[in-house]
């Protein structure tokens, strides 16, 4: 069978970066058996930059991606953006050996507008174009939002019949609390997703009291916010079935994201998704 790579989002360690920095957070993920990482949520200082470029030498594991912002996610906002530090992004890239670049999210003013949209997916392609005459990808990352509907269409499908060589980066847990089948989905963009989130999907715990047996509001409110993110291998979704998927269509890295670890280490929570990925099968993707 042909191999992707598990690796890990490192927006999950930002708070472990800021406490160990980032040579002694890839070092506790070398242990854990990691050999791939994407860089999210990290400040791309000089001495961050380095000591991610030494740690991927050191421990031999891939930056599979870095993530920069088309453009400030509010007007005005602080942090790095392809519009305005392409050179200095480009260079990092090159730096740590990496071949995508990654748009997290949709600027949050343009959320709802779709003229706003559309002329996002029109920078955003045409930013696409200009990182490939680098040998640079640039990779498109989905939420739940995407999937709502503009003239009968989703929003993501919106921004792939719109480009052909910006990519998209499928994260299972957002497709899934969009309900929509990962699956399924993962199949319609073959050829334009190499990197894929394997995040779970679970049902937490409801936690009521008598008070909230009192007050319908609060019972519901706790009653319909029950979804969590969950290890992988820990939640509901059908892990093989996807991963399956994401190879026939051309995925590369699978990366292993939490956007909550509910109190719990997020080392810990790494290695419980790695038990669960290898006794699933998957201990040589490593």
């Amino acid at each position: 069978m042909t191999k992707g790579k598990i690796g890990v989002q490192m927006m999950m360690l930002k708070d472990k970066v800021a406490e160990l920095g980032a040579y002694e957070t890839m070092k506790k993920l070398h242990e854990l058996g990691y050999g791939a990482v994407e860089v999210s949520q990290i400040p791309m200082t000089t001495e961050n930059v380095a000591e991610l470029k030494r740690a991927s030498e050191d421990f031999n594991i891939e930056i599979a991606a870095i993530s920069a912002g088309l453009d400030p996610m509010l007007p005005g906002a602080p942090g790095e953006t392809l519009t305005n530090d392409f050179d200095k992004i480009v260079s990092d890239c090159k730096t740590l050996n990496c071949n995508f670049i990654r748009i997290g999210m949709l600027p949050l003013n343009v959320m709802g507008d779709k003229e706003k949209i559309m002329e996002f997916i029109t920078r955003a392609e045409a930013m696409a174009v200009r990182l490939a005459e680098q040998g640079i990808e640039l990779y498109y990352h989905t939420h739940h939002i995407e999937f709502q509907k503009y003239d009968g269409e989703y929003l993501l499908d919106l921004i792939k019949h719109n480009t052909s060589t910006l990519g998209f980066e499928l994260d299972v847990h957002w497709i899934q609390r969009a309900g929509v089948n990962p699956v399924e989905f993962i199949k319609e963009y073959e050829g334009r997703v190499a990197l894929l989130h394997l995040k779970d999907y679970r049902i937490g715990q409801l936690d009521i009291n008598e008070d909230d047996l009192k007050d319908m509001g609060k019972f519901f409110a706790k009653f319909t916010n029950l979804i969590e993110f969950a290890e992988v291998g820990e939640g509901n979704l059908d892990i093989p079935a996807i991963i399956a998927a994401g190879l026939e269509s051309g995925a590369q890295y699978f990366l292993i994201e939490q956007d909550d670890t509910y109190g719990r280490d997020p080392f810990d929570c790494l290695k419980t998704s790695a038990a669960n990925l290898r006794e699933l099968g998957y201990a040589d993707w490593f």
